[in-house]
């Protein structure tokens, strides 16, 4: 009974099935876009009941995508109920019990701790950003020669390329050597490097596929980052590829 069908969460941590899934479990026979027009008949609201889905299927034929739908619990659980049949007071039975422990003190109490977690991780991230961005402040006796401060920055990428390296082993090197860290995708400079001008970083704002937001922090290296970097490098023997 437990594995009679997958029970997912949409977006907002809505108990949500597979249309086609359900179709199959309740062993409907008619053509299932035509089947599920006929559910529709019964006063579900698309974006508010379930959402359309399109999906791309392996077919010898080739043809258009493969229609599908995202079904909310409660929708779910009134088609089996519509169904009439055994299979389909089965499924609803599942459906209740499973609604049953969705709902439980226990797994709500779960719910909120992995929320919390999740959050507590992207201000962890946030902070950490800022920390770096704080640090990245330059003391204006390092700025005021004109030039410097209006040099091109340069990606991490560029400079590895010089090296004949690729990114991640430049950024993996520059670990080893205790220049940077690595905290979640990210790359910061350990706390000794952050106020000496060698990375400009701003803060970018994103989006999930699922449409939540989350910020990233893109960091370029100044000329004078680089200057340290080649520095760096060749006291421990690495040196670029044109002086070699």
């Amino acid at each position: 009974m437990s594995d009679l069908i997958k029970i997912e969460m949409n977006e907002n941590q809505e108990p949500i099935v597979n249309g086609r899934e359900l179709y199959e479990v309740l062993e409907v026979k008619t053509p299932y876009t035509q089947w599920f027009d006929r559910m529709k008949e019964y006063g579900f609201i698309e974006n508010t009941d379930f959402v359309s889905l399109s999906q791309n299927c392996e077919k010898p034929q080739g043809g258009r995508p493969e229609i599908n739908h995202a079904i909310k619990l409660d929708m779910a659980k009134e088609i089996a109920m519509i169904q009439r049949n055994k299979r389909g007071k089965e499924v609803r039975k599942y459906f209740i019990q499973v609604e049953k422990d969705f709902n439980s003190p226990e797994k709500i109490m779960a719910r909120a701790l992995k929320f919390a977690e999740e959050r507590l991780s992207v201000l962890q991230l946030e902070n950490t950003q800022q920390k770096q961005l704080i640090g990245e402040l330059k003391p204006k006796a390092d700025y005021t020669d004109v030039i410097l401060q209006n040099k091109s920055l340069i990606k991490i990428k560029a400079i590895a390329k010089d090296y004949g390296m690729s990114a991640i082993e430049m950024n993996k090197l520059l670990h080893d050597l205790g220049v940077q860290y690595k905290e979640g995708n990210q790359w910061f400079l350990y706390k000794k490097y952050q106020s000496h001008g060698y990375t400009s970083s701003e803060t970018i704002s994103l989006k999930h596929k699922d449409g939540t937001s989350f910020t990233k922090l893109n960091t370029k290296w100044t000329q004078k980052g680089r200057l340290f970097l080649y520095d760096l490098l060749k006291e421990n023997g690495i040196v670029p590829a044109i002086e070699k």
